[in-house]
């Protein structure tokens, strides 16, 4: 149903360009922060509203079809006296990241921000009364971090989203009737908050926009605003198709670029923009209290590494309780991946795609003096045939230790032997000189 939907998305906006910004030219302040996220290379993202107390992920109200007037009940319960700003971007500086993007409204429609233009937010509905997205920014500004902000288009509360989606049909208690270009002006109006009141961010990372394929989003006067209010913000969308002109990067659903395992990512398209993969720690975005499927260090740290070998960042999700304070489970893993990128991240951060497309064994990736890391991630033995690369190779040694590589340049590729007891069990890294 989800892949007819992109496919009818895909046609819609192919036939419709004038809902894009088609004659979108990026500013040099705008050029500048996509090559500084290109460089950032890993980011944290972060699922957190009133859907967290129900500890059942953020998609609850849809699942459990809670309607509108019992849900509005959440909110007076939410109370995260637990909340620590400066902890969590300590966290997030100490895992190796460099940015962070975090939920301002989800599909729910419950904005975790003092908006105006709404009372459904959590400084007017919940005991805690505080901005957190605010705090959150102030702690960053301080640490060095940069905030996106994720904005869901969907919203299964507003009555002015009509006619309904795909989504959020009949369990609701909305009247059969709205004005979706009120809806429209409605989120345009918190977008201008968000991009107004919280200084300088990273760029507004959407989603939803799937739900509703065949509607006029007026995304041409969404991303101008955007663009215009803050001309170095990069705009992303979720809408798992080809970037739409006026988008400033591409990203990947719980997939690595071109990959479609999960079944969201309708091209196997990868664009010239910057790219970011996402993905969760378990099996949730949200915090979810009987999801213990966690995914092992090990497992996203190869993620990270075959996401750089296609030159795409790595934002990686977590869903912290209905108190403010992040899983210890997901608090452990960063810190492991942290000191992996403590020792190895010169072979991660600042890279560029590798001459060698990421495969089973590994990927590639290259740094900006022309220096290509071999990230080899699964060895059976000790002997591995690799494609050829473009150039010849002056040196190759391995990273841990310095040692010469054995290796052999043949017509059928590059030949390297890993004696076993040169492989690491995460990833065994070369460092190669090209003449």
């Amino acid at each position: 149903m989800k892949n007819l939907a992109n496919l009818v998305l895909l046609l819609f906006l192919a036939g419709n360009t004038l809902f894009a910004q088609p004659n979108y030219q990026p500013t040099q302040e705008n050029l500048q922060n996509r090559e500084w996220f290109q460089d950032a290379k890993f980011g944290l993202f972060i699922h957190w509203g009133v859907y967290s107390i129900l500890g059942d992920g953020e998609w609850v109200m849809n699942q459990q079809q809670i309607p509108v007037k019992l849900y509005e009940r959440l909110p007076s319960f939410f109370n995260p006296v637990d909340f620590d700003p400066a902890e969590w971007v300590s966290m997030v500086k100490k895992a190796g990241m460099k940015y962070i993007t975090i939920t301002s409204k989800h599909h729910d429609g419950f904005a975790m921000y003092d908006s105006k233009i709404s009372n459904y937010d959590i400084v007017d509905r919940t005991p805690y009364g505080k901005d957190v997205l605010k705090m959150l920014k102030e702690e960053c500004d301080k640490q060095g971090i940069k905030l996106f902000f994720y904005h869901s288009q969907l919203d299964w509360h507003h009555p002015d989203y009509y006619p309904r989606g795909r989504t959020g049909q009949g369990y609701t208690g909305r009247p059969e009737d709205g004005n979706w270009n009120d809806y429209i002006d409605y989120m345009n109006t918190q977008l201008s908050e968000l991009l107004t009141n919280y200084g300088d961010i990273g760029g507004i990372w959407f989603d939803g926009m799937w739900d509703k394929p065949e509607a006029n989003w007026r995304l041409d006067e969404t991303y101008s605003l955007i663009h215009k209010l803050q001309p170095g913000a990069m705009i992303g969308s979720n809408h798992h198709i080809s970037p739409i002109p006026g988008e400033d990067f591409q990203m990947f659903e719980r997939d690595l670029p071109g990959e479609n395992t999960m079944g969201f990512n309708q091209t196997g398209t990868i664009s010239e923009l910057p790219l970011e993969m996402c993905e969760t720690m378990n099996g949730s975005w949200g915090f979810n209290l009987k999801d213990q499927n966690y995914k092992s260090s090990k497992r996203l740290i190869q993620t990270m590494v075959k996401a750089a070998g296609y030159g795409a960042n790595f934002l990686l999700n977590t869903g912290p309780m209905p108190n403010g304070k992040i899983q210890p489970e997901n608090i452990d893993t960063l810190a492991v991946m942290g000191k992996w990128l403590e020792k190895y991240g010169e072979t991660i951060y600042n890279t560029r795609k590798g001459p060698i497309r990421p495969q089973d064994w590994g990927a590639t990736t290259l740094a900006k003096d022309g220096t290509v890391y071999i990230h080899l991630l699964e060895l059976k033995d000790e002997n591995l045939l690799l494609p050829a690369l473009p150039q010849k190779i002056k040196s190759a040694t391995y990273f841990d230790g310095g040692e010469k590589v054995n290796f052999q340049e043949t017509g059928y590729g590059l030949l390297v032997h890993i004696p076993k007891e040169k492989q690491d069990k995460t990833d065994t890294i070369l460092v190669l000189k090209m003449k």
